[in-house]
């Protein structure tokens, strides 16, 4: 599980596809990849300029134009965070670089539209990142939603069409053990009551869980927590079929932890929590979390489980009472 506290985004406005003898394809009745690969390029490369400027300023303003989803909403709030207690910014802040680019460029037909950035980055060893980049309409620009950063090798090969591109797997009414479209829910389902075996067992599951368990009473405090689904617009899911017959996932959801401490306790509030809280916490805090999931998950029918990829999440909002 990654606590991720800043990033930024990339837009970049890509024009009709023209073809030979001036013909435009209209995209939203053709079946065309979502971009072209040279554009795919450069809304990464403008990633990198726009998030390596607001994380050295701590500037939140770049984020709410350019991202979007659960990435938008954790970097936002990450970023006016830092802002509101290191307002000089970072003037140490090591410029984040990506390389050897690969993307996952499905065809599609209508809005919205995706690709998919699988690079390489600066930030630790073999480290590569899955960036999800998605438009409304053809005049909007395009704006990153989700963001994972799976161990190295962990990937499954992915599928492709007849003509070399990625394929896009649809929110329902596919093959496999759980759709795209229910997997936000089922996974706060999961998460609120440990029902079902779709979930394979690891840190972002019975782990989670048992180290709920485990904090939900202590001396000082009682906590509940309470899981939603993330989804409508830019938070909802986006999937990719593997040569397994299975799919990549990405989805959202949304987190909230209400600790209510005795009486007499002294709370200590960290100060990135504290630049995002309201009201004044006596005796309890709630805090409010985003999260973004890739997940491998399996066709229906065999014994495999949903498999956990990645988890980011950050948090967003906190409640003093």
């Amino acid at each position: 599980m990654i606590r991720r506290r800043l990033c930024s985004g990339a837009a970049a406005l890509a024009l009709a596809v023209p073809l030979a003898g001036c013909v435009t394809v209209h995209g939203e009745r053709a079946s065309i990849p979502s971009v072209r690969p040279a554009e795919a390029a450069r809304v990464l490369a403008h990633f990198a300029a726009v998030s390596n400027a607001a994380a050295r300023a701590y500037d939140p303003a770049p984020v709410t134009g350019i991202e979007a989803g659960p990435l938008g909403a954790i970097d936002e709030a990450g970023l006016r965070a830092n802002h509101a207690v290191r307002p000089a910014g970072d003037a140490a802040y090591a410029p984040l670089v990506f390389s050897d680019p690969r993307f996952l460029i499905p065809r599609q037909i209508g809005w919205p539209k995706f690709f998919v950035a699988d690079t390489a980055v600066n930030r630790g060893t073999d480290a590569r990142w899955l960036l999800v980049f998605r438009r409304a309409a053809a005049d909007r620009p395009w704006k990153a939603d989700f963001l994972a950063a799976p161990a190295a090798g962990a990937l499954p090969a992915m599928a492709a069409d007849r003509h070399g591109n990625a394929v896009a797997v649809p929110a329902a009414g596919t093959d496999l053990l759980v759709q795209p479209g229910q997997a936000a829910a089922s996974y706060a389902d999961y998460l609120q009551q440990g029902a079902g075996a779709v979930f394979a067992g690891g840190p972002s599951t019975s782990e989670l869980r048992a180290a709920r368990e485990e904090h939900a009473r202590t001396p000082d405090s009682v906590t509940q927590y309470a899981d939603q689904p993330a989804q409508g617009g830019d938070f909802d899911p986006v999937a990719l079929r593997t040569k397994d017959g299975g799919a990549l996932v990405f989805f959202g959801t949304r987190h909230q932890s209400r600790a209510t401490y005795r009486a007499g306790h002294r709370l200590a509030i960290d100060p990135d929590t504290q630049a995002l809280m309201t009201g004044t916490p006596r005796t309890s805090v709630t805090l409010s979390t985003v999260g973004q999931q890739l997940v491998a998950v399996p066709r229906a029918g065999g014994t495999a489980q949903v498999a956990f990829l990645s988890r980011i999440i950050g948090l967003v909002g906190a409640k003093g009472a």
